[in-house]
């Protein structure tokens, strides 16, 4: 059979779908360390697979990917960790890495992503002929607010005798 008349009956969607399974396979620690044991990493021919895969750093392939796999694919370009990722304490270490990276992710982004907020305002000055208004009392302390909260907040439903499994039919009525 001639390869360059060889037509895919699906269009390439299986190896497209096997392709893509394979890269996030990658995002697991444990499976890196399980191919390093099994000395895949000697064979040339995958080694020569993994170059390969590097396509699905283009914005069109990025799109399908649910994992941080691309990280370690690029990791695996490199030799000495190829052969490092063989170490059970290697694998550790980079599967604890990836943990607390998950762990933080969302509040670390939070933080570069949510605007900041805006400087107060500054009153105007009153004009100079009239005497100034004398400041506002300071901020109740935390221990006042208890008592300034609605008597149908929930918090003080149970206080005020309000049998919490009726608490949303209370609420309801009140607004």
């Amino acid at each position: 059979m001639n390869l360059s008349s060889y037509k895919d009956p699906d269009g390439g969607r299986q190896r497209f779908l096997l392709e893509l399974e394979f890269v996030q396979c990658l995002a697991n620690p444990t499976y890196i360390h399980y191919v390093a044991q099994n000395r895949y990493f000697e064979d040339e021919a995958f080694i020569g697979y993994l170059k390969y895969l590097q396509y699905w750093q283009q914005p069109k392939y990025i799109s399908f990917l649910m994992f941080f796999c691309l990280y370690f694919l690029e990791l695996l370009q490199n030799p000495n960790y190829r052969t490092a990722m063989a170490h059970p304490a290697n694998k550790e270490l980079a599967h604890r890495q990836q943990f607390y990276y998950w762990k933080n992710y969302r509040n670390n982004r939070l933080k570069h992503i949510l605007p900041r907020p805006l400087p107060e305002p500054v009153a105007p000055q009153p004009p100079a002929s009239l005497p100034p208004v004398p400041s506002a009392s300071p901020a109740p302390s935390p221990m006042q607010y208890n008592n300034m909260l609605p008597k149908n907040e929930p918090r003080n439903m149970v206080s005020a005798g309000i049998d919490p499994r009726k608490r949303k039919y209370v609420l309801l009525s009140s607004s």
